[in-house]
């Protein structure tokens, strides 16, 4: 739902429309390039426009960047930008918020969520954790602010085995909130872990029997899968890596059709950097296409534009919580660095 308006919004106005709608319902003015404008306003306010590779295309074509979540983090750690709009989820947002305190973080909608984050309450996950006293937590990113504050790490996709791998081997470990990439982490890394029993919605619904099927059809077709994808489809794909190893792995591999198990949002860069390769998106247990993110697709242009135009909506996080979690992403990050899995 957007609005027109031709007179200048003020504070009060603006906000009224985030707490009601979670974007500001504005409609750009008419006939305007919004790729042209977006950058000239990024140009004019000092912002940088960080984008996650599930996002739509044209989004990911005028981001100043484009990576999955340890990129994504190690980008926002970086910037020297005085605004950050993060075309992600809100998880996403709230981390380059941790890393950046004094910086504006905006999003485009607020009701970008992710259902991984929201199936591990922080309140539920607090009184779990009371269970295991002596245990470390491992969090994946896929967290909110609150649960990455009460983690003694913070993971990706990207480096959750080979960080958990190289933890004091006396520590007793707590994973959460994928209870599917945990499991996968624990069969890479070789160590025990109790796993949170959460789950990504686009990553469960892969059909292995339809994947089957594909691979009956073309007998040639590697399948490639993101670790939260349930262990029936892990099984028997021939690779599995995080969303940029995904990518890079199609770049690099001498084979030419792929069958790929995560989020289609990424096949609009493998395309980019692998032209001559044959990619086929993994089908969904049902006939809609529950494999798109709908929390990542809810970004549009017209929203990236009226956030940057307005400041809003801002992601916001108090103090106490952006010090207890800066913690364990920063070890992340230092320990990412230290494995040689993120550039020094």
């Amino acid at each position: 739902m957007f609005h027109i308006s031709t007179a200048p919004l003020n504070r009060e106005q603006i906000q009224k429309w985030v707490e009601e709608y979670g974007y500001v319902p504005v409609e750009p003015p008419l006939g305007i390039d919004l790729f042209a404008e977006i950058e000239r306003v990024k140009k004019e306010k000092n912002a940088i426009l960080l984008a996650h590779y599930y996002q739509d295309a044209d989004i990911q074509d005028i981001a100043d960047f484009v990576g999955d979540s340890l990129e994504l983090s190690q980008k926002a750690a970086q910037t020297q930008a005085d605004i950050i709009v993060f075309a992600g989820v809100h998880f996403m947002a709230e981390t380059a918020k941790i890393l950046n305190p004094t910086k504006k973080v905006l999003i485009p909608d607020l009701n970008a969520g992710c259902s991984l984050s929201d199936s591990c309450p922080p309140e539920r996950f607090a009184q779990f954790k009371a269970q295991y006293p002596e245990y470390k937590v491992v969090s994946y990113i896929n967290t909110s602010a609150a649960v990455k504050a009460m983690s003694d790490i913070i993971v990706t996709s990207s480096n959750a085995a080979a960080i958990v791998q190289a933890l004091p081997a006396d520590w007793k470990l707590i994973f959460a909130p994928d209870k599917n990439l945990g499991a996968y982490v624990m069969h890479k890394s070789g160590r025990e872990m109790v796993l949170w029993d959460g789950v990504c919605m686009v990553h469960t619904i892969f059909s292995y029997q339809k994947i089957r099927q594909l691979r009956e059809k073309y007998p040639d077709a590697l399948l490639i899968a993101h670790p939260e994808c349930e262990p029936s489809v892990l099984e028997h794909a021939d690779f599995i890596g995080s969303t940029s190893a995904l990518l890079n792995y199609v770049v690099q591999s001498p084979a030419k059709q792929f069958i790929v198990a995560t989020e289609p949002g990424i096949l609009h860069q493998m395309r980019k950097r692998a032209p001559d390769k044959d990619l086929v998106a993994a089908p969904s247990e049902y006939s809609c296409s529950c494999n798109t993110c709908p929390h990542m697709k809810l970004n549009t242009l017209e929203k990236i534009y009226n956030a940057l135009i307005y400041e809003a909506p801002e992601v916001t996080l108090d103090e106490q919580t952006i010090e207890l979690a800066r913690r364990p992403i920063e070890r992340m990050l230092e320990m990412s660095r230290a494995l040689g899995i993120l550039k020094k």
